[in-house]
């Protein structure tokens, strides 16, 4: 199949281009307006507050993410002014089509109006600018909106300005990279193209599933910048492959070089795509639309680019030729002949003389790294981490500085009676009421709002609902622990008639719904990923302790990433250095995606090196010498892809939230440890103690590629 697939991409090389060309350029358009499809829920199938979701949608029209919360600022105003100024901000509120005021309130000299809407996060977002127009029209122009509509609408234009940034970052860079790398020739822009082409492609079929599935808002601004970081990788090592092919084989056709190069490099390619696949697989067994797009999309970074390694890349080294592949004046670092570099030759002598000293002292310092992870904690969201210049992050600020994160993101709580008409009752109004009660005294709640008619009861008399407004942020602990103080303590001591139940729903509610989610199946998810990869990776290296090496070494890589995110954020290295945030938490979806895109990576240049160290051994060298030829021949290529991939993640770092830049903090840092003191000193160290078991296969006693 491969070889058939090959033999169709050099005979129709033509054609291909022009049909990669076509496909990238419908990718291009179609994606234009994707962000306007894409959410930020976090919602958790099969969880009370889903149920406590679905019940606010069907019985009091209203959904938790399409709450908005003005602020207006009065300072000292009498009784009839405050009315007054209520009933100029309710008419306002009327430009907001499937709408209903929730609460208005006056406390510390503001005046806190809550509306909410029925219409999704993306329906309701469109009415924030008007809504903000008309309180300016009618006076009220110290009016700050806020809630997530107002949220979403105002970090989209600057989720989109940073990609474009980071766009900008990422193709400077890896173009210097490439000049540095490969000299002055055409090569350079084939790993450009082909990056591009991928990202474009990725980001059509995106769109089309889209419309048809939950996406994440971030979804964009992953896909490109690590698409163009991986999909350089695989094009660098091919392109480098081919001129090394050209160097052995100099009076050969290019079609018999482009051959030559694919059966080693394509294989690698594919191999490595593959093994990418399922690491970034694992996000779709997490019960959870958010996480569940987010794998989606990445899953299609590594199968895109592995498709265009087996058409468009061979076509692209046919079309360029030995010619256009030569370096002109400036040969490039990769241009020196194997094994000839001081550096090189110092390395491999204390490999193979101090194998044992080089493996005991590189895993010391990588625990150094790794230690902070011990001090990690995580939130399921965070609304204290946006651009401090956007009016719904000003409103968050003034909340913080004078009352709590929490009453743009109140747990909305939801009693189920039982009976048609029960919340008439003089007993359930009484148990309401201590209810309320109970829970404003708690030092985390800001107030509680509950009444006896909507928009506290529906309209069948069964269901009430109890708005508590916390003191902090939507993922802060405090809120994490008062949500499930709801849950074990206050709620289930309730004095309604028996048979009640109860759900907790809202912003806060999904995020420990989720963290619990996620702590109960990611063991047993991440075990049988890493099964599945272990079996593959025993088929591709025909050996037994090869994939379990890479294994632990990739876990080795992921404890220093997660261990330099806490130094990098909790303990402010980042903020010194970079300028990024400071939290004490990390937002979980950008660890999970951290862990999981840095096991693929990793795994990544492991199979790079361990199948040309192969390759070696399978001609015969003794395991020392395929160790270090291997080595020796993917060491500037795995050095220079990991660079390229690092300053493509640079992008994320640059930005202006939180998720995005532990991301790209957390990938830059590993990416770099894991291509120096993982790739270059504690893999080859590791397989050289290990001997000819790097190689031991039951029932095999040939060595075969």
């Amino acid at each position: 199949m491969f070889e058939r697939l090959l033999s169709l991409g050099i005979r129709f090389r033509v054609t291909l281009v022009a049909l990669w060309a076509v496909i990238a350029i419908m990718g291009a358009i179609s994606s234009i307006n994707l962000e306007s499809r894409l959410t930020t829920s976090l919602e958790v199938p099969k969880s009370g507050s889903q149920q406590a979701e679905l019940i606010l949608n069907q019985k009091f029209h209203e959904k938790s993410e399409g709450l908005i919360t003005i602020i207006n600022h009065f300072g000292t105003l009498s009784k009839a002014d405050i009315e007054a100024l209520k009933k100029k901000t309710s008419a306002a509120t009327r430009i907001v089509p499937n709408s209903h005021l929730v609460q208005q309130q006056a406390l510390a000299g503001t005046l806190f109006t809550v509306l909410a809407s029925n219409s999704s996060l993306q329906q309701t977002s469109e009415y924030i600018e008007p809504l903000r127009s008309e309180l300016k029209s009618r006076g009220l122009s110290n009016a700050l909106v806020s809630g997530p509509p107002a949220i979403y609408s105002d970090v989209r234009p600057v989720l989109a300005s940073d990609l474009r940034r980071g766009e900008l970052i990422a193709v400077g860079f890896a173009l210097i990279l490439l000049i540095v790398a490969l000299g002055f020739t055409w090569a350079v822009f084939i790993p450009l193209i082909f990056a591009s082409t991928v990202v474009l492609f990725v980001l059509g079929v995106v769109n089309v599933l889209s419309h048809q599935l939950t996406m994440v808002l971030y979804i964009p601004n992953i896909v490109e910048l690590i698409g163009f970081g991986l999909s350089v990788d695989y094009s660098l090592l091919a392109v480098q492959r081919f001129r090394e092919e050209v160097r052995k084989n100099p009076g050969a056709n290019r079609e018999d070089l482009v051959v030559a190069t694919m059966r080693t490099a394509g294989r690698t390619i594919l191999t490595s795509g593959i093994t990418v696949a399922l690491a970034l697989a694992t996000l779709l067994f997490f019960p959870i639309p958010f996480i569940q797009s987010l794998g989606i999309a990445v899953i299609l970074v590594p199968i895109g680019a592995s498709l265009l390694a087996l058409t468009l890349l061979p076509t692209l080294l046919l079309i360029l030729g030995v010619r256009g592949l030569g370096s002109r004046r400036f040969q490039g670092f990769l241009s020196q002949k194997d094994g000839q570099s001081k550096f090189f030759a110092k390395l491999s002598t204390l490999l193979l003389t101090k194998p044992k000293q080089v493996f005991i002292s590189t895993l010391m310092i990588l625990a150094t790294f790794a230690a902070p992870v011990l001090a990690l904690q995580v939130t399921p969201s965070s609304l204290t981490t946006l651009p401090s210049n956007l009016e719904s992050s000003k409103a968050l600020t003034y909340l913080t500085s004078r009352v709590g994160d929490g009453i743009i993101t109140p747990v909305s709580i939801i009693i189920d009676l039982g009976n048609e008409n029960a919340s008439a009752s003089a007993a359930s109004t009484e148990a309401r009421r201590q209810l309320a009660k109970r829970i404003s005294r708690n030092p985390e709640v800001l107030s509680v709002a509950q009444g006896d008619f909507a928009p506290y009861v529906d309209s069948t008399g069964r269901y009430y609902r109890i708005f508590v407004f916390g003191k902090h942020d939507v993922g802060s602990v405090q809120m994490q622990n008062l949500v499930l103080r709801l849950k074990k303590a206050y709620l289930p001591q309730a004095q309604f008639a028996d048979g009640f139940k109860f759900y907790i729903g809202g912003a806060p509610a999904q995020g420990v719904d989720l963290l619990h989610k996620l702590r109960s199946s990611a063991p047993v998810i991440f075990l049988l990923s890493i099964l599945i990869i272990a079996l593959l990776l025993g088929k591709a290296f025909h050996s037994i302790l090869l994939p379990i090496k890479a294994i632990a070494l990739d876990l080795i890589s992921i404890s220093v990433a997660l261990g330099l995110v806490v130094i990098f954020f909790k303990y402010g290295l980042g903020s010194k250095l970079f300028g990024t945030y400071q939290l004490p938490q990390i937002e979980v979806w950008a660890l999970l995606f951290l862990v999981v895109i840095l096991f693929g990576i990793s795994m990544d240049y492991e199979v790079f090196m361990v199948s040309r160290i192969r390759e070696s051994w399978v001609l015969g060298g003794s395991n020392e010498i395929a160790v270090i030829d291997g080595f020796g021949r993917t060491m500037r290529v795995v050095t220079t892809a990991a660079m390229i991939f690092v300053a493509a993640v640079s992008g994320f770092i640059s930005g202006h939230f939180a998720g995005l830049q532990e991301l790209g903090v957390g990938l830059a840092a590993a990416i770099l440890i894991d291509a120096t003191l993982i790739r270059l000193l504690l893999l080859p160290s590791a397989m050289i103690l290990l001997g000819r078991l790097n190689w031991w296969m039951p029932k095999r006693k040939s060595r075969h590629l």
